[in-house]
């Protein structure tokens, strides 16, 4: 848990939430991490209360269920959504809730995964897809729902040519997946010689390294790392190409000229989590067959070490906790 921001982790106990109306417990089985562990201990932003339990991934076993919750049943096998809404808002109605006035993520705006347990709504909840592992299963979410997203908002389709920013991080290694299984061709970057190659293993048509121009031109470019990459990924779109963004984990602020982006009829696309019916398709990817790479799991208390190897940015896939 976090006692302050900024401020260290500690393992620790603190006291069990209440189930609400419409909410279950789910006893953890596996979570993962991502970035927002990070962020929050430097106070990028602020937990809204403290002390804070981080986690923002989790697959597990529902342990308790509240008032008027029908559809789970304690014992059920699930994965959580931690995309955050309040479900009944014009724009969650629609469809749309990562429009919702409420919109948050678990582990950011509320207590996160890292424990014994998880509180949720029962509409945060799918369930567990067969012939996966624990692992897999509590490593998808937050990520491959970003990526997904992305890719659907960029408009990607079978033939087109995918540059990924990155690869070995989260988001990156899930685009790669998903943008396979859309049937793109497939190009990566990264700083490291070994990510290049683990990228090529994984069905990526050309690895590239970080920062250097681009030697090919791509419909679609995904960057999560901001200002390192901005100048290359900007720079291997295709005339009337689409690059999307939804982080900026090596800095915030990027140059843009203008002139360019509108004589290249080129798209910049915002984009963050996704909605709940986007996450029941990722669900039905993950079931069919979508792989989830996970780089190495570790014991709930060693949770030190996996937010070192995360912080060094020396993980492929993601990095899991097994509670």
């Amino acid at each position: 848990m976090l006692e302050q921001s900024p401020g260290d982790y500690r393992y620790g106990d603190v006291r069990e939430q209440a189930v609400g109306p419409g909410q279950v417990r789910v006893r953890v089985v596996a979570s993962a991490l991502n970035h927002m562990d990070l962020w929050l201990a430097l106070g990028m932003p602020k937990p809204p209360l403290l002390p804070m339990v981080p986690g923002c991934d989790a697959a597990g076993v529902v342990a308790e269920v509240g008032e008027g919750v029908s559809g789970w049943a304690v014992g059920d096998e699930v994965v959580v959504n931690p995309s955050l809404a309040c479900g009944h808002c014009p724009e969650c109605l629609a469809g749309r809730s990562v429009y919702c006035a409420s919109w948050g993520i678990l582990g950011e705006h509320q207590w996160g995964s890292h424990g014994e347990s998880v509180v949720v709504g029962e509409a945060n909840l799918v369930r567990r897809p067969e012939g996966h592992t624990w692992e897999e299963c509590g490593a998808y979410g937050l990520c491959g729902l970003t990526a997904y997203r992305m890719l659907r908002r960029a408009r990607l389709v079978a033939g087109e040519d995918l540059l990924v920013a990155g690869a070995g991080g989260g988001v990156a290694t899930a685009a790669l997946a998903l943008g396979l299984r859309m049937g793109a061709t497939v190009y990566v970057t990264s700083r490291h010689e070994a990510k290049r190659a683990r990228a090529l293993t994984l069905g990526a048509a050309g690895a590239f390294p970080s920062g250097e121009k681009i030697p090919v031109k791509c419909d679609v470019v995904v960057d999560n790392s901001g200002e390192p990459t901005w100048a290359s990924s900007f720079g291997a779109l295709k005339k009337g190409g689409r690059l999307a963004v939804c982080g900026g984990t090596g800095g915030g602020r990027v140059d843009l000229h203008l002139p360019r982006l509108f004589f290249g009829h080129y798209e910049l696309i915002g984009s963050t989590m996704g909605t709940f019916s986007e996450f029941d398709e990722l669900t039905r990817l993950v079931a069919g067959g979508l792989p989830v790479v996970v780089d190495s799991t570790y014991p709930l208390g060693e949770y030190p070490v996996a937010l070192a190897r995360l912080r060094a940015g020396e993980q492929f896939g993601k990095l899991v906790l097994r509670h």
